[in-house]
């Protein structure tokens, strides 16, 4: 297939491509990409930027059609999972043999190696990004070989999350726990006057994963969605009254397809994502941004936002705010710092969205802000490689694993050329 063009979930990104191929097997994927001079790989197609581009020269690439690969191993609490397997069927097999995985984001529908590789995260203190349980990484470079980079490899900190710059991620080896029970529990209205520092930490860590939605319309969250592991105690929650209905994050949108509230008990993973499995989101009417920075912030930070909120609110559908662990991945947003993050669900309207973002990173700046890698973000490069220390080291295992340039494009060149 020649001259091809995709688009992402959103629709607001078409890739262009030379070719597209979905190799049935690993030989025939090392076979394809060792004879190509460039590839990117396409994954679920959840991003909201240039991130998979491949450039019309270029191959774009899908793990669709390989192998849905998720090997339990229940005595060393670990799964190794296909490149192309996505949250939702990963959950459904380790559920289904006791265990479980230790976080998960809003959307069970995402690829399990895409999601990694670009930082993606769910919430809670004590919990790092996605990338935090992975242990091996498994890779076929550009000149057709298989590498398996593991903890204790010192090329490990920049394997995980790297953009797609090293090379296909065929598998990964994740780290299991037992299987827990979760109640998911929602309160309305919790005003952002009056919440100092030491009220927000108490909030952010009442329950094993907490968000904060609002749609910046009024000062403060519209909603605080409480998710408590049944193995934890859930402390008294006086700071926001509990939610009469069922919730949904956008405000006015029907709340079917959320995940089950009022403090039901149910498995892990049909609780810590805010949406059903079995629920299919239609290619979106909606755009994304997310900025991540040291918790310290995160009072500064809110109230920065709340400060242009009359900005923000017109193209905004909601904002989360989540806490997240800090990670040891190089190019991870939560590298180094126990992290907030402030995610932006937009209306699909491009051109209205994009002054308003650049207005919000101006008001963000101060606080060291990192956008997510696969949303919608104007950052300057330049001001990107300045937030990341370990960015020369990442360069340096780019250079030993993809020494021409096969998984570079704009997007990642962009990233690493200073």
């Amino acid at each position: 297939m020649t001259d091809i063009t995709v688009r992402n979930w959103a629709g607001n990104i078409t890739y262009t491509a030379k070719e597209l191929h979905r190799p049935r097997s690993l030989t025939a994927l090392r076979a394809l990409v060792a004879d190509s001079a460039r590839v990117r790989v396409l994954g679920s197609g959840h991003s909201f930027n240039a991130i998979a581009e491949p450039g019309a020269e270029g191959v774009l690439l899908s793990l669709a059609d390989l192998p849905t690969e998720v090997d339990v191993d229940a005595a060393a609490r670990t799964v190794r999972v296909g490149g192309g397997v996505r949250y939702a069927e990963l959950a459904r097999r380790v559920h289904a043999r006791g265990l479980a995985l230790g976080n998960m984001a809003s959307l069970p529908h995402i690829s399990v190696a895409g999601s990694v590789a670009t930082g993606t995260h769910g919430s809670g203190v004590g919990n790092g990004p996605l990338s935090s349980s992975v242990r091996e990484v498994e890779l076929v470079t550009a000149d057709g070989a298989a590498v398996t980079v593991a903890r204790g490899d010192e090329r490990f900190g920049g394997a995980v999350t790297s953009l797609g710059a090293l090379g296909v991620v065929t598998a990964l080896t994740l780290d299991l726990e037992p299987a827990y029970v979760v109640e998911q529990h929602v309160f309305t209205e919790l005003p952002l006057e009056g919440l100092d520092t030491a009220t927000f930490e108490t909030v952010m860590a009442a329950a094993y994963s907490v968000s904060l939605f609002t749609d910046w319309r009024a000062p403060g969250f519209r909603q605080v969605w409480l998710k408590r592991r049944t193995d934890q105690p859930l402390p008294e929650f006086g700071y926001a009254v509990p939610a009469a209905e069922k919730m949904h994050p956008v405000p006015g949108m029907p709340a079917v397809n959320c995940t089950e509230q009022f403090g039901v008990p149910g498995p892990w993973h049909e609780r810590l994502p805010h949406f059903r499995a079995e629920f299919t989101p239609s290619s979106g009417a909606e755009l994304q941004s997310e900025y991540l920075m040291p918790r310290r912030h995160a009072l500064d930070a809110l109230r920065a936002l709340d400060a242009i909120r009359q900005v923000v609110a017109p193209v905004l559908q909601t904002c989360e705010i989540r806490t997240v662990a800090a990670d040891e991945q190089w190019l991870s947003p939560s590298y180094g710092r126990d992290t907030v993050a402030a995610h932006f669900t937009w209306i699909e309207d491009g051109a209205a969205v994009l002054p308003v973002v650049r207005r919000l990173e101006e008001a963000l700046a101060p606080f060291d802000a990192r956008p997510h890698w696969g949303k919608v973000f104007t950052t300057p490069a330049a001001d990107l490689r300045a937030r990341y220390p370990r960015l020369d080291d990442f360069r340096a295992l780019v250079r030993s694993l993809d020494p021409g340039g096969t998984f570079r494009n704009r997007f990642v060149a962009d990233v690493l050329d200073g």
